[in-house]
């Protein structure tokens, strides 16, 4: 779905212009070189095309008003890396991701060096498969069956995967630290996409209010897990999904966060997120929060 999403917005959008602000530099920064990693909550939350190529390849769609690229202007670093990809998962941390249009990201891994003194790091969404699981749940009609069949015979799918996730994470925060010991390592959570109610906006979002619950349910548990991994591995929890309740994709496009099915921009029309991924403003929200859990070092 992600690949599909890519060729939808991206692709035939590359035409189109659009410009980032710049993030205001914060002299005397005390971090000097500064790698981020994550998937595309992190990569191309907002999606100025053409997508940045100076850290990943095009088709990773990385934006250069991701909050990392804000964030690191913000702290002014001399050195940058932006690893961050859509459509990352953990093992893409060490191995090589092959790509929509047929490119390949490097191991994320491979820009860390042991002279990193900070790293971000949002990754676990596309190991539990929970951004194919909201696509699954659309449904033309307000009924709810995505949760009757993520849950069949008393298994729930989705909470096993947040499970089996878990110590994938727990390896990539330790891989993280054995390849930069002197780094300061943050793990950023996913900020709030769906109702804190659970209660949905069919058929705006067209998910049934039972499913809306349901993932919502799932998604929060997935937060409490990486705030485990994080207590339990040395790394610091960024958290930005409590700030960013009430914003989610539910609400007014001046308000939201997030995006839902149709990606509205309340600025500039030519400036779209990915369907189901923070946009501009929670490009700016991100910012903010993980730039003052850094400054709070």
């Amino acid at each position: 779905m992600r690949k599909r999403l890519f060729a939808l917005l991206v692709v035939p959008a590359l035409a189109m212009l659009a410009f980032a602000a710049p993030a205001s530099a914060t002299a005397n920064a005390s971090y000097r070189e500064y790698v981020a990693l994550g998937d595309s909550w992190t990569a191309d939350v907002f999606v100025t095309l053409p997508p940045a190529t100076q850290f990943t390849p095009l088709d990773c769609a990385q934006s250069t008003s991701d909050y990392p690229h804000e964030v690191a202007g913000a702290l002014g670093v001399e050195t940058f890396r932006d690893a961050s990809c859509g459509g990352a998962a953990t093992p893409d941390f060490t191995q090589p991701q092959k790509l929509p249009l047929g490119g390949t990201n490097p191991p994320q891994f491979d820009r860390l060096t042991p002279t990193t003194d900070l790293v971000t790091v949002g990754i676990g969404g596309n190991d539990i498969g929970l951004a194919s699981a909201v696509t699954k749940c659309l449904n033309l009609l307000p009924v709810s069956t995505c949760k009757a069949k993520f849950t069949a015979g008393g298994v729930d799918q989705l909470e096993n995967a947040i499970t089996a996730s878990e110590p994938k994470v727990a390896n990539a925060l330790q891989g993280i630290h054995e390849r930069s010991p002197q780094a300061r390592v943050l793990l950023v959570n996913y900020l709030a996409g769906l109702p804190a109610s659970g209660k949905g906006c069919w058929p705006v979002i067209p998910i049934a209010d039972g499913d809306v619950a349901y993932l919502q349910e799932k998604f929060l548990h997935m937060n409490a897990m990486l705030a485990r991994v994080a207590a339990a591995n040395d790394t610091e929890l960024v958290d930005t999904y409590t700030p960013t309740v009430g914003h989610d994709a539910c609400q007014a496009p001046t308000v939201r966060y997030a995006e839902g099915l149709i990606p509205i921009s309340a600025s500039n029309p030519l400036l779209l997120a990915f369907p189901f991924h923070p946009n501009g403003a929670g490009a700016a929200a991100q910012s903010e929060i993980v730039l003052a859990a850094v400054q709070r070092g």
